[in-house]
This record gives C-alpha cells, sequence and structure tokens, in this order.
C-alpha cells in the first residue's frame, strides 16, 4: 500500500512540475507572443542571428517546440531559407537548457514568494501583460515546488530494494534508458521538465551519473519527435524540411554520444562533483557543441534535405488546407501565423476570378465563365477551414491581442469569401448574360470597366499586405477606394439615364449591363475594405458607424456603405 501511494505521489508532483512549465509557456506567449514571432521572423537574415534568437525566444518561451514551429511557418511558406530556419532549432535546443541550469541549483526557497507576486500579479486584470506575467511567476513558483517535493519524496525511496532493481536493471543497457527518457519526453511535451526530474533522480543517487547522461540523451531525442509527428500531414514533405532536419541532428549527436558516456562522466567529475549540476552543465554542453558542429554545416545540409525532400503541390486539390498545422493549436501565436497564412490563400483565389471576369468583358468562351464559378467553392473551403481551426482554438490560451488578431483573420477570411460569392452569384452572371444575348460594351465603357477591374485587383493586393502590417496610413488609402467607386457608380447611372433619354434600345440595354456590373464591383470593394481597412482604423479610434458627418473636423471613413 505504501508503494502504491508513493507513486500517486511521484506522479501528483510530475504533474505539477509539467503544469508551472505549461503555465510559463503559455504566459509568457500571452504576453509577448506576437513580439517575439516579428522578433524572430527578423533575425532570420542569417545563421548566426537565426542561431542566437532561437536561443533567446526559447530561453523565454521554455519551448523549443514552440520555436520549431515558428522557424517552420517562415520556412515551409518560403519566406526564409532553410540555413537560418535550421539555424533557429540548433539555438532553440540551446535555449531550452538555460532553465535547467538555473534551477540545477537551490532555490526552492523562493517557490512561496513567486507564487505570492505571481497571484497578486495574475488579479490585475486591467492590465493584460501584467496578467499573463502573473501566470508566469505562479507557474516558476510550481517548478520550484514540485522539485521541492520530488527531491524529498525521492529520499524517502533512497533505500527501497525494489525500485534499486528496477534502476539498476535499465542501467545495464544504456540505450533502454535513452529510450524510456525520449518515451517519456514525447508524452509530456517539455524536455525541460524531465531533465529536471532527471537531476532529481541523480541528486539522491538513485541514478548514477552515467545513467542520467543516456536519460538525458533520451530527453534530446524525444523533444525532436513532438514536430515531427504532430505537424503538418500529408502528401508534401517539404514543408518537414525543419523538423526532420532537426530530428537526424539530434539523431547524429546522440548515435555519437553514446559511445563516449564513460569519458564523459569523467570529465564532469572534474568540473562539478554535485550530481544534479553535473546533469544540467552535461545538457548544456550536448547541445552546444552539437550547435558549433553543424552550423558550418548547415548550407550543404540544407541543400541535402531540400534534394531529398522535393516539393509537391496538389494540384488536384486546391481546396485542401495548406498551413493549418493542428499541433499548432498548443501555441496560439503559431497558430494564428498559420491561419493567416491560410487566409492569404483566398486572396490568390479571388484575384484569379477577377482576372478572368475582367477578360470576359470581351471574350466570349462561357466554359472560362464556368471554370470561374467553380473557384468560389475553393473559397468556400478554404474559409470554413479557416474558420473550424481558429474556433478549434482554447480560448483561455489566447491573450487579449491573440484574441484580437483572431477575429481579424476571421474576419478577413469572411470578407474574401463574400466578395467571392458577389462574383460567383451576381457579376459572373451577368457576364453569361452578355454572351447569351450577344451583347457587346462600347469602347468607352469597356475601358472604364477594364479600369476598375484593375483598381480592384490592387484594393486586393494592399488589403492583403495591410492584413499582415497593420499599417494605418495604407488603412486609410484602402478605406478612401469606397469614394472612387461610389463616384464610378454614380456616373455610371447618369451615363444610363441619358442613353435611355436618347431611345438607343440595344445601348439602352448595355449601359444596364454595365451599370449592374458597375454595383458588383463597388460591392466586392466594400467587402475589401472591411476585410482589412475597417479593422485597423476601428482599433485606432478612427472608424465611424455612419457616413453622417460629425462637428469634428478630421476625415470621415465610413464603416457602411
Amino acid at each position: 500500500m505504501a508503494l502504491i501511494f508513493g507513486l500517486i505521489a511521484l506522479a501528483g508532483h510530475i504533474a505539477l512540475l509539467l503544469w508551472g512549465t505549461r503555465m510559463v509557456q503559455t504566459g509568457i506567449q500571452r504576453a509577448f507572443g506576437p513580439d517575439l514571432r516579428s522578433f524572430l521572423g527578423r533575425a532570420l537574415s542569417n545563421r548566426t542571428k537565426a542561431f542566437f534568437a532561437g536561443i533567446g525566444v526559447t530561453a523565454i518561451l521554455q519551448s523549443s517546440t514552440a520555436t520549431g514551429l515558428m522557424a517552420s511557418g517562415f520556412a515551409a511558406g518560403g519566406l526564409v531559407d532553410l540555413v537560418p530556419a535550421l539555424a533557429v532549432m540548433l539555438g532553440a535546443n540551446v535555449g531550452t537548457t538555460l532553465i535547467v541550469q538555473v534551477l540545477s541549483f537551490d532555490v526552492a526557497a523562493a517557490s512561496p514568494a513567486l507564487i505570492l507576486i505571481g497571484v497578486l500579479m495574475f488579479r490585475r486584470t486591467a492590465n493584460s501583460r501584467v496578467h499573463d506575467l502573473g501566470r508566469v511567476m505562479i507557474g516558476l513558483g510550481f517548478m520550484l515546488l514540485a522539485l521541492h517535493q520530488l527531491l524529498d519524496l525521492m529520499t524517502q525511496y533512497e533505500g527501497s530494494k525494489a525500485l534499486a532493481y528496477v534502476l539498476d536493471a535499465i542501467a545495464l543497457t544504456p540505450v533502454l534508458s535513452m529510450l524510456l527518457a525520449a518515451i517519456l519526453t514525447w508524452a509530456a511535451h517539455s524536455s525541460v521538465a524531465v531533465v529536471l526530474l532527471i537531476m532529481s533522480l541523480a541528486s539522491k543517487g538513485l541514478v548514477n551519473v552515467d545513467q542520467a547522461f543516456a536519460l538525458v540523451l533520451g530527453a534530446n531525442l524525444g523533444t525532436a519527435i513532438n514536430p515531427l509527428i504532430e505537424g503538418q500531414s500529408g502528401f508534401d514533405l517539404s514543408v518537414k524540411r525543419l523538423p526532420i532536419g532537426n530530428m537526424l541532428t539530434r539523431i547524429v549527436g546522440v548515435a555519437a554520444m553514446i559511445g563516449l558516456l564513460e569519458p564523459a562522466t569523467r570529465l564532469s567529475a572534474l568540473v562539478d562533483s554535485d550530481s544534479a549540476r553535473a546533469v544540467a552543465n552535461f545538457h548544456t554542453a550536448f547541445n552546444v557543441v552539437l550547435a558549433l558542429i553543424f552550423m558550418p554545416l548547415l548550407r550543404p545540409y540544407a541543400d541535402l534535405l531540400t534534394r531529398l525532400l522535393p516539393q509537391k503541390v496538389d494540384e488536384a486539390d486546391p481546396t485542401r488546407p495548406r498551413y493549418l498545422d493542428p499541433a499548432a493549436k498548443e501555441t496560439p501565436v503559431v497558430a494564428l501565423g498559420a491561419a493567416a497564412r491560410e487566409a492569404l490563400r483566398l486572396v490568390d483565389v479571388l484575384s484569379e476570378m477577377l482576372g478572368g471576369a475582367k477578360s470576359a468583358l470581351s471574350d466570349t468562351d462561357r466554359k472560362a465563365l464556368t471554370r470561374l464559378r467553380s473557384l468560389d467553392n475553393i473559397l468556400d473551403s478554404l474559409n470554413t477551414a479557416v474558420k473550424t481551426y481558429l474556433t478549434s482554438i482554447d480560448p483561455d490560451e489566447l491573450g487579449e491581442a491573440d484574441r484580437r488578431r483572431l477575429n481579424e483573420i476571421l474576419l478577413f477570411s469572411m470578407n474574401m469569401e463574400h466578395a467571392g460569392d458577389v462574383l460567383d452569384q451576381n457579376l459572373l452572371p451577368h457576364l453569361a448574360k452578355r454572351l447569351r444575348r450577344g451583347l457587346s460594351f462600347s469602347k468607352e465603357g469597356q475601358l472604364e470597366l477594364a479600369r476598375l477591374f484593375d483598381r480592384l485587383q490592387s484594393n486586393l493586393q494592399t488589403a492583403a499586405a495591410l492584413f499582415m502590417t497593420q499599417n494605418e496610413s495604407a488603412a486609410r488609402m484602402l478605406a478612401e477606394e469606397k469614394v472612387i467607386f461610389r463616384k464610378a457608380e454614380r456616373e455610371g447611372t447618369e451615363a444610363h439615364f441619358q442613353r435611355l433619354r436618347q431611345g438607343g434600345i440595344e445601348t439602352a440595354e448595355t449601359s444596364s449591363l454595365h451599370l449592374d456590373l458597375l454595383r458588383d464591383l463597388k460591392q466586392i470593394n466594400s467587402h475589401l475594405v472591411a476585410a482589412a481597412a475597417y479593422p485597423v482604423l476601428e482599433e485606432r479610434g478612427e472608424l465611424l458607424q455612419s457616413r453622417t458627418p460629425s462637428p469634428a473636423p478630421p476625415v470621415v471613413v465610413t464603416a457602411h456603405d
């Protein structure tokens, strides 16, 4: 019975350690997630900057998986070269060792103070960043408390024959120890927590130093498994170049080190006689040495990965999401970045529809119109996928900035899909009517419509850029485009009535169709403005809810057409 209670206590302390680690990660992500992602994106210009950025971001996030997912998103989208992305992962692996180094010292006495400070900060809900940092402090306090309790529990079982028998059996085969730690790290999703547990075992003499080193190698191997098996699925393995590359570096390092455990043990004894510190030092040294070996080799290594894992495009199924990684939902800032990239695919489809519609002003190919209408199904599917993905993210994991960005992505995606509906249900049928009745626009009318189509294309690209940059000046410029389309519709209506007064039936029919197209184009433009300009202007307090002018002199931007 005592053994059962002991195992329950052990599991509870490990769970507290894991929960504390998770609180630190989620708190940092909520407080600084978007800033860290932007910082990482800027640092991916060369391998040296990327390496140190990986160390810094991972030391703050305490999750090499989260850092890897960010870097994978940049690399898979072709935004950065594979070389700096691999350098980020080498730095991330070093970054995870820093908190282990800190916690290898006796800092358990700080646990109550950290929890108290954290609770006081967490109750400050008015300041979201202070609130999130309170979560971080509570998580650190829980980690220290769990480590202290683990050490006390290990002390009680130092003389246990059953435990000694199990650990001795594992110690006979270092590879078995390594595999056990790898599985545990994969299941726990935290190499930090597993290495801290190994330190606790080593500090009480329950495992000898060389066995502890084998367990650390397993933890380093296990932490590379999660992004590999839980990342984006599908036939295109090119999106997995980074996690596969990181996994291979881990395997090479572990395979080389497993035969050097004995000399590594002797060397560590000369550096520090404390077993827990020896484990932390070995963990850091392994990752630093591996980074030093691979950094000069990253270019040929990246070329090899590119040749072995060529990019494939599934042209047969354009409705399939490409960037919505289920594993990324555990890291909101990464998940939101993936959803934003997927939402931009709607821009490409809508742009193709607009280009085809412009050609249909003079073309006589009805099949081309049918194909254009089929593109709306892609918009519908992608919009549904983005909405489903975003709404499946746990809202408790989202900070205030994350929630705001999630709503912006949803609004952008839905407005792109609505613009596609206007094209599919209104504008393209009007163009089909022109073909059925054998109508032709006048040279001036066709030129005017073509110019508006070009302007829509330009506005669409502006909306896409604004969606990513949130630039206030660009938002004002895009919002003011509504005036251009209102003016075009008004002038088109006046010209239509003028033709009716002149009595030209055929001309009047064409001008009526012209007027219908103007209304459709204006409605599409309204969706583009609502998709990207309005969220930026509303956040800055520059968006009015009515076109009615106010006494104040600033520029009026309207929310409703």
